[in-house]
């Protein structure tokens, strides 16, 4: 690989890196990612949730006029007993005022009856100068600038835990805020580490292992199912007696709003469609704390590190390969480095699955379209190289038809062919040395060619010091005998010039010789599947070489029908049958093509 190709393959993969690292594709890889690493898993049924829902919403009114009551009462009847209650009660609803003293004594009564209940709080986050030491401040987005808990009886009646649920840029819910720390110093954990725990301690276990979190505490929360998937209650039921309290026995039960009226819900990595009520967001955190089936998120830094050695080896072989070699390194990386982010995932680790994918595609399709490129570029090389042999007209007819223009085989077609020959070249030829022969013989035949193009035709082929050409096909042309007439007329015109420098330089002049006729000839592809020319080939061809055999330097021999096609149009001579063809009777007339009139001149012949 040349060096300006790597140093320009290099600027390409550091751009898409850049941009990669700078969030270009952060929402739809968050998307693709929720969908490939998100699955239901079946829960063991130690976790019951009690819904404030619908059900209990008609049959009690607005929640917030009995909620108080309604969860004490729940607490009674969840805490029959030593030997029959919950593990641990979560409270996910903030009581922060006191209101009825009847009502919230009560309800801090019930909660501290058992020392098995928890109650939410809820911190508010914001950007505030913080001072460090020495003095100098920095500023600090993620800073707590209020905290709400529960009226001061409750929080001495119970533990006080968090309930912040934080979502990610993109408004989806992704991650668990393990606890926070408050301005005073004190720690307050989640609802689910508090629950967690707390069920552990119940059954004599040892507390939970801490999952890996980020500089701010929080933890990828792989969730166990989508919105609706735990098993729910309604508090309806559990106040009307409906529901035993042996169901809830040794199980962690978290009360809290199901109903979406109460504006607790949010969109969550396991469902974009759906919205999951908080109070079961807080049960697949508890249950995953459970299981320890934690997930971490590997390093932005690694990732890009590992994405700029796969797009450089990427783009070097989608440069120089071959279209297949590509499009199988494509599939390749693409598809590999989607199986290997899900096995890595089982295996505790959390990538961005479309970094690969979508940077190797972009760099998959600029190959593709640099290899378009490349090959137009040569193609146009190539035929530009293949006209200088073949006729261009020859060169289009066989781009535009394809192998179909391929064929062996060939069309009965009227065409104007004309033979030219360079009279005295032989002579002079042996004379001059060879490098200065072939120097004057390609300013002929370049004339000739130029003559033939300019008018037309399509030059068939040269032969030493002659050259065949033919009008009519393999594009039609209505005007075929006048324009080979005009050919040969630029022709002589043409050479008068070359021959003057002859005549200083070597005291020798040369010039044409040229034939025209005109007739059906057999038009196509002859010779060999490995070998053809396309070329005429008939009585007419035969007819047109033997004019040019025959005229003398400077004149133009042409046939009668040549003549009759461009009659009051041309000044001809007449040589009747004085010239002898081979291979043509007596009174086959031959004669010299002198001028082609211009218009005015043709209107008096046409007067005359």
């Amino acid at each position: 690989m040349k060096r300006r190709d790597f140093v320009i393959s290099c600027v390409i993969v550091g751009i898409l890196v850049l941009l990669t690292g700078a969030g270009v594709l952060s929402r739809p890889d968050l998307t693709v990612s929720d969908a490939l690493y998100q699955e239901r898993v079946a829960t063991d049924g130690k976790i019951v949730i009690i819904g404030i829902d619908e059900k209990a919403l008609d049959a009690y009114g607005p929640y917030q006029q009995w909620s108080r009551e309604g969860i004490a009462r729940t607490l009674e009847l969840l805490n029959v007993s030593e030997e029959c209650r919950p593990a641990v009660i979560g409270i996910d609803v903030l009581f922060s005022g006191e209101t009825k003293e009847e009502t919230d004594e009560r309800l801090c009564e019930a909660a501290g009856k058992y020392d098995n209940v928890i109650v939410a709080s809820a911190a508010q986050y914001g950007t505030e100068f913080v001072e460090m030491d020495g003095g100098s401040y920095k500023v600090d987005d993620f800073s707590v600038i209020a905290y709400d808990k529960p009226y001061q009886k409750l929080c001495e009646a119970a533990e006080c835990v968090h309930i912040n649920a934080m979502l990610d840029g993109d408004g989806v819910l992704r991650h668990h805020l393990l606890s926070i720390r408050l301005p005073d110093g004190e720690t307050v954990d989640s609802m689910a580490l508090s629950a967690a725990n707390r069920y552990r301690e119940a059954r004599g276990e040892a507390p939970v292992s801490m999952p890996p979190t980020d500089g701010r505490g929080f933890w990828y929360l792989p969730y166990c199912g989508k919105p609706g998937d735990f098993p729910e209650v309604s508090i309806a039921d559990v106040l009307e007696g409906n529901v035993s309290a042996d169901y809830f026995d040794g199980k962690i039960v978290l009360i809290g709003p199901w109903a979406s009226g109460l504006q607790d819900a949010y969109i969550t990595a396991s469902d974009h469609a759906r919205q999951m009520y908080g109070v079961e967001y807080q049960a697949n955190a508890v249950q995953v704390l459970l299981w320890e089936d934690y997930k971490q998120e590997a390093g932005d830094a690694i990732q890009l590190m590992i994405l700029a050695v796969l797009l450089l080896i990427a783009v070097i072989i989608f440069q120089r390969r071959t279209l297949r070699l590509s499009t199988v390194l494509w599939i390749i990386l693409c598809g590999g480095w989607i199986l290997l982010c899900r096995g890595l995932y089982g295996a505790g680790w959390v990538l961005h699955v479309l970094w690969v994918p979508v940077n190797v595609t972009i760099l998959y399709a600029g190959g593709i379209a640099l290899h378009y490129v490349r090959a137009a570029r040569e193609r146009q090389a190539v035929t530009n190289t293949f006209k200088r042999y073949v006729a261009p007209e020859i060169v289009t007819k066989l781009l535009k038809e394809g192998k179909d223009a391929l064929q062996l085989g060939g069309n009965l077609t009227k065409i104007a062919v004309l033979f030219v020959d360079v009279r005295g070249f032989t002579p002079m030829s042996e004379k001059l040395a060879p490098t200065r022969v072939v120097e004057i013989l390609n300013s002929y035949l370049a004339l000739i060619s130029e003559c033939i193009l300019n008018n037309g035709g399509t030059l068939d082929k040269f032969v030493g010091d002659a050259a065949m050409a033919f009008w009519g096909a393999p594009l039609e042309d209505e005007d075929a005998v006048m324009h080979a007439a005009r050919a040969a007329m630029d022709m002589v015109e043409g050479s008068k010039a070359l021959s003057d420098e002859l005549q200083r330089q070597y005291g020798q002049t040369v010039s044409f010789g040229i034939g025209i006729h005109v007739g059906e000839a057999v038009v196509g592809n002859i010779g060999s599947p490995n070998r053809m020319d396309y070329t005429a080939i008939g009585d007419t061809v035969n007819t047109a070489a033997r004019l040019e055999a025959n005229a003398p330097g400077g004149t133009i021999y042409i046939s009668r029908a040549v003549a009759d096609a461009l009659s009051g149009r041309i000044q001809t001579t007449s040589l009747g049958g004085t010239v002898r063809l081979k291979g043509k009777t007596e009174g086959f007339e031959v004669l010299t093509l002198d001028a082609i009139l211009a218009a005015d001149e043709i209107g008096r012949e046409h007067k005359k």
